[in-house]
Order: C-alpha cells, then structure tokens, then sequence
C-alpha cells in the first residue's frame, strides 16, 4: 500500500518546491515510485515534479473543483505508487479569500486525510521557532501536522536549539534542518519560476536537491510516521458515463506546446483523450502547420517572450488564420488570446505582429491580473448550445488594448466572469468559431465545456 504526504509552509518562499523536489528525487533514488501533485493552480511546479519522478503531476484544487473530484484524481493517480508526495500552495491556510479556507493547502489535506510536514524558515530564530510552530498546528486542530523540516538553519547547534524548542512545546517532531545556501536557488520571472526544461533546471540542480535531502532529512523516521493509504477500490472510468462516451470517429486537436506554450493543466488534456479526442503537439514557433487536424487548443505560456520567432513563422500563421475563417474550433487561453491577437507591445512599446484573428492588440504592464474566477458561458459561444459555469484562474499582465492603444475595442463577449478581486465582468472574446480568454479554465470544474468542443471538432468532418 503507497504512503502519502503533504509539503506545506507558513508563507510563499519558505522552501517548499526545493524540499519536495529533494524528497521526490531522494525517494527515486531509492528506487520507489514516487506521485507527484501539487495545489492550486500552478503550471511551473508540475513540470519540475514530473522532470523529477518521471511521472505526469497532477493540480488540486479546493476552489476550482469539488472535494469529490479531487478524491477522485488524488485515487486515480496514487494508486499504483509507493510514495505520493503533495506539494502546497502559499502558506498552508492562504487560499481564495481572507476568512475561508477554499482553495487553500489546508482545505486539500483535510480532503485527502494526509498527514503534513510543515517547512518553516528558521534562519534568524530560536525558541521564537516553537512559538511559530504551535500557532499553525494550533490554528486548525484538524490539520494533521505530522513534523518539522527547519529551512535556512545556521549550523548544527542551532538546530539541536530549534529541535528542543519546537519539540518541548508542540510535540512535533523536526525531521530535519537544511543550512542556508545549502539549496539552488531557482530563478524566477514575471509568470513564476522558470520551466522545468530550462537549462537552469538540469539533471545537476535536480540531483543537488536530492543529496542535500538525503544528507540532511530524516526519511526513514518520516516514512515510518506516514500512514498507508486506504484507496478505495473503483474503476478509473469517469462517474458519467453518458458525458464521456465517444464517438466512432476520433478528432484531431492540435495542441499548442512549446516554449511559448506551456501552460495547461494535464487532466484537461486526459480529459480531451477521454471524450475521444487524438491531441497532437505542435509548435508554433518552429513548426509547420499541421494537416488534417479538426480543432486547435491553444494554452498559456510566454509568447511575449518568444515574440519574434512567432512573428516569424509566417506560413504557420496563413494557414492558421485560413483554419479559423474555415470555422474550425479554436480555443486560446491568456497567452493563447495573445497569440491569436493582432500582436503584443511590450514595455519597451515596441510591436510584434502575430496572427490578427483578433482585431485588438495586447499591451504588457507592470502588475499583475490575477486571481480565481467563475464564468457562465452564454449561448452566444462557439461551440457551447447552452448556458453552463466553470472555473479558472487568471495570471497575466498583458491587456486588451486598440491599435492606437487608446481604448479597447468593441468586441463580441460570451463569459460573464465573477472574481473576488475583480467582482462581474465580461470577458470570453469571439470571433466566428475561434473563442479566447485569460482565464485558464480546469476542465473539470465542468467536463462539459471540452465535451462540446470535442464534438464540435467532431463534426467538421
């Protein structure tokens, strides 16, 4: 029977991706099976974790989807590993709004019925420690704090300082302590951390993390502490099967994946493959547009910072464009909608022209848009007969702007979006059969959304 447990911290930059990276990769090194998953709505973190165990990461989400779906993908995945390893989000109780505990780390382990191990930065404390330590355990009594890992600690002395500290008050275990420095830093940039596959992020990063994991973590006394899960006994299939039957014939949907795209959740894409869909990845950058394919599904990412090689790629864009006046299927999100604008003017204001599908231009700014955002979809959308909702979330900090970066212009909307920053607007913008937004939607929130599209894929033909 696999162990499971969850990575969690008291606040954003506390070291959790380093020391679940390190205890992903030291576990493998072992030669056991390790499911990585992560909180929230993260596209970097996942990368890293699959880079590490060799197997996909899968998002969690406490505000995005039910508690049932997240059992469901938590049991779906974990069930044929030795360890699955779930990475937080933010400090443990931070989640979508300031006194609920929705889409916070917190809300997905108490789901789930894992213990945590709480990462806390302890560079410039000393009993101070223990005083931290016991306001999180005791903040939430039905938070299974399972230990310590003291992150940034001077020397070895003062972690026998924090140990009894912690230890005495909390009765907490401290698992472990990892000197400052001891870990590479990973750089980041305006979207978050920089991708797995970057050259930053190589075999050499990965493995440093795991012998500092290994050197300085107890695994063995931790292990031993976890329970083994109790998985229920059920079939993979989805629960409705109406929604998920398939079709005689199965479309093909070009996915967008490259260094500008590279930001989609993957069981939006398992979700595709279920409802019959064959997904064939295609870059925009360097590719030729592909033949004989019924839809186009195009994710978030970093166009902006690929802006000139996909000006460049000309022939990819006519033919792109002739697709979509064909009425195929096409759908953008955030840097998707980029893309299939009339270009983006970065800060320097200089402009770089991409596909013009969309009769306004993108403008990068200087803070970010974000936050987690529920859309009705009306009626008037491509590929949607009916009203339905669904949930995203939105990071970026490009805006819609006019040629003449005056005002937006007048475009055809079909979401009416509600967020807790935010409050009702609109948004989803339209033009014949191509739709595009900056809200990355989990599929499923409402699987019905990529059902829709699949068959509207599924009857070009």
């Amino acid at each position: 029977m696999p162990v499971a447990l969850a990575i969690v911290g008291t606040h954003s930059g506390v070291g959790k991706t380093s020391v679940s990276l390190g205890l992903m990769g030291a576990l493998r090194r072992r030669g056991l099976t390790v499911q990585p998953f992560k909180v929230g709505p993260d596209f970097i973190d996942p990368g890293h974790h699959s880079l590490v165990t060799g197997r996909v990461s899968h998002n969690l989400d406490g505000w995005m989807l039910s508690k049932k779906t997240n059992l469901d993908l938590f049991q779906k995945y974990a069930r044929d590993c030795d360890v699955a390893i779930v990475e937080g989000v933010m400090g443990v109780y931070d989640g979508y709004g300031a006194t609920s505990e929705a889409g916070s780390t917190a809300q997905i382990v108490k789901w789930l019925g894992i213990p945590a191990i709480l990462v806390i930065d302890a560079g410039k404390m000393g009993r101070s420690a223990a005083a931290l330590v016991s306001g999180y355990a005791n903040f939430d009594p039905d938070l299974p704090i399972l230990g310590v890992v003291c992150n940034r600690i001077g020397s070895s002395s003062h972690l026998e300082r924090l140990r009894e500290s912690i230890e005495s008050a909390t009765s907490l275990p401290v698992f472990g302590g990892i000197p400052k420095n001891c870990f590479p830093e990973i750089p980041s940039r305006h979207l978050g951390l920089w991708m797995a596959k970057e050259d930053n992020l190589g075999t050499e990063y990965l493995e440093k993390l795991a012998s500092s994991i290994e050197q300085y973590l107890e695994i063995d006394r931790l292990l031993e502490q976890c329970p083994t899960l109790d998985l229920e006994t059920r079939s993979n299939a989805r629960q409705d099967e109406r929604l998920f039957a398939t079709t005689a014939r199965q479309p093909k949907i070009a996915i967008a994946r490259d260094e500008a795209f590279c930001f989609y959740y993957e069981e939006n894409l398992q979700i595709l493959r279920e409802l019959g869909a064959t997904l064939v990845e295609v870059s925009p950058l360097c590719d030729r547009f592909p033949d004989d394919i019924d839809g186009f599904y195009f994710g978030g990412g970093y166009p902006e910072l690929h802006a000139e090689g996909l000006s460049q790629n000309r022939e990819f864009i006519k033919n792109l464009i002739k697709f979509s006046k064909s009425k195929f299927p096409v759908y953008g999100e955030c840097g998707g909608l980029i893309y299939l604008s009339r270009g983006i003017l970065d800060r320097a204001g200089d402009r770089h022209p991409f596909v013009g599908i969309f009769p306004f231009w993108t403008k990068l700014g200087e803070r970010a848009k974000l936050g987690y955002t529920e859309i009705e979809i009306c009626e008037n959308a491509p590929f949607v007969p009916y009203s339905l909702r669904a949930r995203g979330h939105r990071f970026h900090y490009s805006e819609i702007v006019k040629s003449d970066i005056a005002e937006k212009p007048s475009l055809e909307t079909c979401y009416t979006a509600k967020s807790w920053k935010s409050g009702i607007f609109k948004e989803g913008y339209r033009v014949g059969n191509t739709l595009v937004s900056y809200v990355h939607l989990h599929f499923a929130s409402n699987p019905e959304f990529a059902r829709f599209f699949v068959e509207s894929c599924q009857q070009q033909k």
